[in-house]
């Protein structure tokens, strides 16, 4: 079994309205089967036992299914590994004596509220703005009710699998949200229960993105690039397409 000593630069941050700055530790023995997260479990329980402050960060499921694992280390928003949250990355990508830098994503719609923790819940408004069908349909129907043809329903599952996790705003220069609200719209509107109330849905979700501080987009693709679940930049093309038609 390999083991490895890790130097950790973490931003800590102890509230939205104070100064943060990178602290510097060390990890001796760090397991290389150890996911990403509990190598920071193990420096908060070492830090717990010195009496010190531990290091907060996001998570839930640790299965690369909730998004809230968001952190940005060493400047790439998950880590070095293609299509994997941070919480499925393991420190068998590292090697021994390794510097290791992790941050919060930086974006003014997302505050730090403590250290690797920030406030997303720009993006559950720009759900509430829109991103649902309102048509009352009763009691779930039958599942093959309502035809949809193979090559629709593939493609809006594959926009559904946003995790909202905000990688996509993180390596954005612009600090954009037009990956994460372009697939929340593709998603629903390719689908004929979707497709009633597009127009109105593209325009109100696009306006509230803007509202949250958003940047908007400049095609650097940066986004797709460090995307967990691979969502493509076309879901971004077909919302612009949607939204100039229901403007004008």
């Amino acid at each position: 079994m390999s083991t490895m000593t890790i130097n950790l630069k973490i931003w800590r941050q102890k509230n939205t309205e104070a100064k943060g700055e990178f602290q510097v530790y060390k990890l001796n023995d760090v397991n290389e089967h150890m996911s990403f997260l509990e190598m920071l479990d193990v420096l908060n329980e070492n830090l717990i036992k010195e009496g010190k402050d531990p290091v907060e960060f996001d998570y839930d499921c640790r299965e690369g299914i909730c998004g809230s694992c968001n952190l940005v280390v060493n400047g790439r928003a998950h880590g070095p590994k293609r299509l994997t949250a941070v919480c499925q990355l393991h420190m068998r990508t590292y090697s021994d004596g390794d510097t290791i830098v992790i941050e919060p994503p930086r974006a003014a719609a997302f505050p730090v509220i403590k250290d690797l923790v920030v406030d997303r819940s720009a993006f559950d408004r720009i759900i509430e703005a829109g991103g649902y069908v309102s048509v009352k349909t009763g009691a779930a129907p039958e599942a093959n009710l309502i035809p949809v043809q193979e090559e629709v329903a593939n493609q809006a599952f594959d926009y559904a699998t946003c995790i909202g996790c905000g990688a996509c705003v993180a390596a954005c220069p612009n600090s954009s949200a037009s990956l994460f609200t372009a697939s929340k719209l593709a998603h629903l509107n390719r689908l004929p229960q979707g497709k009633p109330e597009r127009e109105k849905r593209t325009v109100a979700m696009v306006q509230q993105m803007e509202a949250e501080g958003f940047g908007d987009c400049s095609n650097y693709a940066e986004c797709e690039a460090v995307c967990p679940v691979g969502i493509s930049i076309s879901s971004i093309a077909e919302m612009r397409k949607n939204y100039l038609k229901a403007i004008f």
